[in-house]
């Protein structure tokens, strides 16, 4: 009995993961990874990181981050408490949904995860204070190879459902992307 429903999003490679939990009069059991389940959905990496934040403030904005070859990630992202805008964009030179980005709410009450594919950048904004989340990671983290986009970008253009209350001094100053960015090559 599969523990996963795998719902692919518009972009291609980013998967919306509804976990089913199995509940009870004691509450209830939900899985967050199942290798097996996972590979059958395309993920053929094993998880090398397991990360886990807290932002406080309603409104906040983390992101948009992401891993160049060859630590480029998978990322599975799920919400424990509160609720949070999760969204990806699509950095893949010659994808066909290139510089697209796409959002899902993601809560602790509606047990939903955001597949990330490598090639993609990711970040999310809080919609309630207090929001933790869990991020599983196909890589390390490895500073040498991390790249950022600006979560203000025009080319983007990204809709922010609250007004930012809170970003990092670092998320602020990363850069807008240039007229010769082609995308990254995985």
């Amino acid at each position: 009995m599969s523990r996963f429903e795998f719902i692919p999003s518009p972009l291609a490679g980013l998967v919306l993961v509804q976990r089913k939990a199995i509940e009870d009069h004691r509450g209830f059991l939900s899985r967050f990874y199942c290798a097996e389940e996972f590979r059958a959905a395309g993920v053929n990496k094993s998880v090398e990181q397991i990360n886990h934040t807290l932002t406080r403030q309603q409104g906040a904005v983390r992101g948009l981050h992401f891993q160049h070859a060859p630590h480029a990630e998978v990322k599975v992202v799920s919400c424990m408490q509160g609720e949070i805008f999760d969204v990806a964009v699509d950095l893949r030179c010659g994808s066909p949904t290139f510089l697209q980005w796409h959002g899902e709410i993601l809560s602790a009450a509606n047990r939903k995860s955001l597949l990330i594919p490598e090639g993609y950048a990711h970040g999310f904004q809080t919609l309630t204070e207090g929001c933790e989340l869990l991020y599983l990671h196909t890589s390390s983290y490895h500073p040498e190879s991390e790249g950022a986009l600006n979560i203000a970008d025009p080319r983007l253009n990204i809709i922010w459902p609250l007004p930012i209350t809170d970003l990092s001094e670092r998320d602020r100053k990363h850069p807008l992307i240039t007229q010769d960015f082609k995308g990254i090559v995985l």
